[in-house]
């Protein structure tokens, strides 16, 4: 398999001609008329952007540290070649590119598939290459998200659509999927691509089924469950499954480190869900409480309506379409069953320990102990949104 660092570093050769990323002015975002934040662009090309739940080694803040410790220089070869894939495109949208992918989240995908890697075998450029190809499509989700819930700052940064409209980020979007979708197919073994392109259509699967029920008072929890199972555990399933088909691990293993993706994403996208609800803008980086001001009714909110009172109900009802969104959410942490937000975070942290458990049979090694360590990360994230 040719590398996607040997295709970069080809492209980003070719493809500028003699603008530089110390001359990026040179090179306008359009040749056509002046873009309206041209120069922010460019400035952030040179100096790159402001990184939220990072250490200064480039490792998430917090619980996942101690995790991602253990395959720190693969993470960093993984963020070096993301950065990379921006010379892939026409240098008229190279900045655009540049911006999107250069904010950097917690990066969980591609630490899930380079530990599953180690897990089943060594890790190996397949391994990091696959790690890249997961974050860009979870990156060309975040900004159609951004788009739906009309949010304005992702990562401690403003979003693509709040820079440049709706029209552009909608197909810088598609741009990114499409690229991640190409490099997959540098894979020898077209079982890879196929169960990329199968993960990238569950997503927006999952992602149009929620927009088609917002607002829907009939939607029941384990429709919920669907959703995010589509829209984010299957992402999470192919890191994880695809990391050891990488490794040629065998059948069964390969199953086994599908479904705990599967658990393990399917638990995250709860955690969000929740964090929406509980977080803060200033820790995050991120616009909240767009779920409720766009209609979409998380675990918090079907677990509250489930057991409520008809007034409760009607309450709830009001304060959404309101968007009284810190009523709402006060609502949520002492409503029926000592609050409906602790009763979602206890079942994300039950499909984690569930997760967990489909472990048992792994061969033991530091990759597979971090994966494990994963699972208790993320329940201490859980931990710290309880009230």
């Amino acid at each position: 398999m040719s590398g996607l660092r040997e295709a970069g570093e080809d492209l980003k050769l070719d493809r500028r001609g003699d603008c530089s990323p110390e001359n990026y002015a040179c090179d306008a975002l359009t040749t056509h008329k002046p873009p309206l934040y041209s120069r922010l662009v460019e400035v952030f090309a040179r100096s790159g952007v402001v990184r939220t739940n990072v250490t200064p080694t480039g490792l998430p803040f917090g619980p996942l540290a101690r995790v991602a410790q253990l395959v720190q220089p693969h993470l960093q070869e993984v963020e070096a070649r993301i950065i990379q894939q921006a010379a892939a495109f026409d240098p008229d949208i190279e900045g655009y590119v540049t911006y999107a992918v250069g904010g950097r989240g917690k990066r969980l995908r591609p630490l899930l598939a380079l530990l599953a890697g180690g897990a089943t075998g060594e890790i190996n450029s397949g391994h990091v290459d696959l790690a890249v190809i997961v974050e860009l499509i979870h990156i060309a989700t975040l900004v159609h998200d951004d788009i739906m819930d009309e949010a304005e700052r992702r990562r401690a940064q403003p979003t693509v659509n709040a820079r440049w409209g709706n029209s552009l980020s909608v197909l810088l979007g598609d741009c990114l999927f499409a690229h991640a979708l190409n490099l997959s197919t540098n894979f020898d073994n077209a079982d890879i691509s196929r169960a990329i392109a199968r993960a990238a259509r569950e997503i927006c699967s999952g992602e149009m089924i929620q927009t088609q029920r917002r607002f829907d008072l009939k939607l029941q929890v384990e429709d919920y469950l669907r959703i995010v199972e589509k829209k984010t555990g299957s992402l999470f399933a192919a890191a994880a499954e695809l990391a050891a088909l990488i490794s040629e691990a065998d059948s069964n293993v390969i199953e086994t480190f599908k479904n705990f993706g599967f658990q393990i994403g399917t638990a995250y996208q709860i955690y969000d869900d929740c964090l929406d609800l509980a977080g803060s803008e200033r820790a995050t980086g991120k616009t909240l409480g767009t779920d409720l001001r766009k209609g979409k009714f998380t675990l918090p909110v079907l677990i509250f309506l489930r057991s409520a009172s008809d007034f409760e109900r009607e309450r709830c009802c009001r304060l959404v379409l309101e968007e009284r969104i810190e009523e709402m959410t006060e609502l949520l942490r002492i409503g029926a069953t000592n609050g409906a937000l602790n009763e979602s975070i206890e079942a994300g942290s039950d499909l984690i320990r569930k997760a967990q458990t489909v472990l048992d049979g792994i061969a033991a090694n530091p990759y597979a102990d971090a994966l494990f360590a994963l699972g208790d990360a993320l329940r201490e994230m859980f931990d710290q949104l309880r009230v």
